[in-house]
C-alpha cells in the first residue's frame, strides 16, 4: 500500500498547526521558573513575558511562536511578585544621590516601599514626589500623610489641643495630601507630637480620608505599659476606626516588653471582634525580637520632649525635674527588659560605644544606666536596637491571615537590609510556620490589596511587572546586629515597571520606580 499521500496529508497537517501558532512579541521573556503568582495559591512551572512595564503573558512559550528581545533562564528559581514593604523610613535614602537607590530594598526583592510612616509623612504629595521624579528611584514608593507633619505645621511641638480654627486647618492639610496621591494617613501616638492628641483630634482628622478610600496606619500609643497600656492602645485604635468609618492598620504589630508578654492573643481577639462587626483590620510585622528607635524614644518620658529641643534639654538639665525623670526612666529601661537589652547601634558621638548595650556603657562610664542614659541623652541621644519581644507572640502575630510583612528599616538595625530573607529563612525554612506561598502572599499581594495599589502584587497579566526571581537555596540575609548593612543574598533577578534592577544577582544602573498616586 502506498503511504506517500497520507504522510503527504500528516506532514501539511503539522505545517498548518506550526503556521496557526499565534506570535507574540515580547521584550523579556522569564522561562522555566516556579511561578508563585502572589495569590497564595499553589506553584506552577511557567514562562512570563513582559512588553514595557506589563506582564503581557504568563503560560507556556512552546505553545506560541513567542519572539523576545531578551530570554531569563529561570529554571531551578522561584518567580514571584516583587515585594511591597508597607512600612519603611526610606523617604531619605530616596532623597540621596547614590546610583543604587534603596538597593538594600531590592537585594531583599522589595519592588514598593511605603513612606511617611509613624505619622512622618509629608501633606503634598506633589511636593514630596518633586524631589523624587528628578533624579530616579530605584523601587516604587507609597506615600501617607503623616499626622506628627501635619500637627508640628500647626501647632510646633506644643502639648496643647488644637482650637477649632487649628483643627480645621488640620484637616485641610490632610485632604491636601490625599488629593494629591497618598495613600492613606499615618499616626505615631507613641512619639512626640502625635503622643500629645487626643483620641478625639485623631478621629477627626481620619474622618477627612473616608471619602478618597484612605487607609489609617497606625504606630499605637502604647505598644507596653508605657502610658494606656497595649490592650488599651488597641482598643482605641479600633474606636478611631469604627468612628471614622475607616480602614485600620496597625503598623510593627507586636507586644514590647516583659509586662505585656503573652498578650498577643487577648490582641488577635479584639482584632477579630471587631472584624466580624465588618472594620477592615490588617497590621504589618517584622521578623526581629528586637525594635528599634532613638533611646530617648525607648526610655524617657514625653512630657519631657514637649516645646521642642531647647524646652526637652531645660528639662534635662533641671534639678527639680530630674527625680522625676530619673525614676521615669529607670521604670522604662525594666519594662524593656533591662539595660543588657537596649544596644547602642547607632548615631551617637562616641563611635567605640556602638554595639555596646547600656549596661556595658554604664559601666564604662562608671555610672548607673539611668545616669548613663541621661549622659547619652544630652550628648544628642543614639540610635538602640531594643530586644523586648516574645517569640510565641511573634509567631501568633504571624499566622494570622490579616498580616503582612514588613521591615520598619532603619538605621543601625538589620531589618532595613534584611526582614524579608529573615522571615523567609527563620519561619519558612528554619522554624516553619508559613509555607512559602503564604510568605509570598504575605510579603506582595496582601499589601497591595490592603492598601488599594491596583495592579501590583500578583503576576497577572495586565498588572505592572514587578517581577522578582530568587534561589530558594540562596535566599538569604547577611545582615545581623553587629554588621547591620551587609546586603542580602539571593536574589537573581529584579524587574521594576519591567525593567531589570538585579540582572544575574548585579544591580543594575536602571532608576525605574515611580512615586504611586491613589486616586490619580
Amino acid at each position: 500500500m502506498n503511504r506517500f499521500p497520507q504522510l503527504l496529508i500528516v506532514l501539511i497537517a503539522l505545517s498548518i498547526c506550526a503556521c496557526a501558532k499565534k506570535t507574540i512579541e515580547v521584550d523579556t521573556l522569564i522561562v522555566q521558573g516556579k511561578i508563585i503568582d502572589g495569590t497564595n495559591g499553589a506553584a506552577f512551572v511557567g514562562d512570563i513575558g513582559i512588553t514595557g512595564d506589563t506582564i503581557s503573558f504568563i503560560g507556556n512559550s512552546e505553545d506560541f511562536n513567542v519572539e523576545a528581545n531578551n530570554v531569563v533562564d529561570a529554571s531551578g528559581l522561584t518567580v514571584s511578585p516583587g515585594f511591597i514593604d508597607p512600612h519603611t523610613h526610606a523617604w531619605v535614602d530616596l532623597r540621596s544621590n547614590d546610583a543604587n537607590k534603596n538597593i538594600n530594598y531590592l537585594t531583599q526583592g522589595v519592588t514598593t516601599v511605603f513612606a511617611g510612616n509613624d505619622g512622618d509623612g509629608p501633606f503634598d504629595i506633589d511636593a514630596a514626589a518633586g524631589e523624587l521624579n528628578p533624579n530616579g528611584i530605584g523601587t516604587n514608593v507609597v506615600f501617607l500623610v503623616g499626622h506628627g507633619s501635619v500637627r508640628r505645621e500647626i501647632l510646633g511641638m506644643s502639648d496643647a489641643a488644637p482650637t477649632e480654627e487649628q483643627l480645621e486647618a488640620m484637616k485641610a492639610l490632610v485632604r491636601k495630601g490625599m488629593e494629591t496621591g497618598a495613600f492613606g494617613f499615618s499616626t505615631g501616638l507613641y512619639y512626640a507630637p502625635g503622643s500629645f492628641s487626643t483620641t478625639e483630634e485623631v478621629i477627626e482628622l481620619t474622618k477627612e480620608i473616608g471619602k478618597y478610600n484612605g487607609i489609617y496606619d497606625s504606630h499605637i500609643r502604647d505598644e507596653s505599659s508605657y502610658n494606656i497600656g497595649l490592650i488599651g492602645a488597641v482598643k482605641e485604635t479600633i474606636e478611631i476606626g469604627e468612628k471614622s468609618g475607616v480602614p485600620i492598620h496597625f503598623a510593627h504589630i507586636k507586644a514590647l516588653g516583659v509586662d505585656v508578654w503573652g498578650k498577643s492573643t487577648e490582641i488577635i481577639h479584639l482584632i477579630e471582634e471587631a472584624r466580624s462587626r465588618g472594620l477592615r483590620v490588617t497590621a504589618d510585622q517584622y521578623p526581629w525580637r528586637a525594635s528599634g528607635t532613638n533611646l530617648q524614644n525607648a526610655v524617657i518620658s514625653r512630657w519631657v520632649m514637649a516645646g521642642g529641643d531647647d524646652a526637652y534639654y531645660k528639662r534635662l538639665n533641671d534639678p527639680k525635674l530630674l527625680p522625676r525623670i530619673r525614676e521615669e526612666i529607670k521604670e522604662n529601661i525594666r519594662k524593656r527588659g533591662g539595660p543588657e537589652s537596649l544596644l547602642i547601634t547607632a548615631d551617637y558621638k562616641d563611635e567605640e560605644m556602638i554595639g555596646l548595650n547600656l549596661g556595658k556603657i554604664a559601666e564604662r562610664m562608671k555610672l548607673d544606666p539611668v545616669e548613663a542614659t541621661l549622659v547619652i541623652a544630652k550628648n544628642g541621644g543614639a540610635r538602640v536596637a531594643s530586644f523586648n519581644m516574645n517569640e510565641d507572640d511573634m509567631k501568633n502575630f504571624m499566622t494570622q491571615d490579616w498580616v503582612m510583612t514588613s521591615s520598619d528599616g532603619s538605621k543601625g538595625h538589620p531589618r532595613k537590609y534584611a526582614s524579608f530573607p529573615e522571615k523567609y529563612l527563620r519561619y519558612v525554612i528554619e522554624s516553619p510556620v508559613l509555607s512559602l506561598e503564604t510568605f509570598v502572599y504575605k510579603s506582595s499581594a496582601l499589601a497591595a490589596s490592603t492598601f488599594g495599589i491596583e495592579k501590583r502584587g500578583t503576576i497577572k497579566v495586565g498588572n505592572y511587572a514587578d517581577v522578582l526571581v530568587f534561589d530558594e537555596e540562596r535566599f538569604r540575609p547577611l545582615a545581623d546586629f553587629s554588621e547591620p548593612e551587609n546586603l542580602s543574598q539571593g536574589v537573581a533577578h529584579v524587574f521594576v515597571n519591567g525593567q531589570p534592577s538585579i540582572s544575574e544577582g548585579t544591580p543594575t544602573p536602571m532608576l525605574s520606580g515611580r512615586v504611586l498616586r491613589k486616586n490619580k
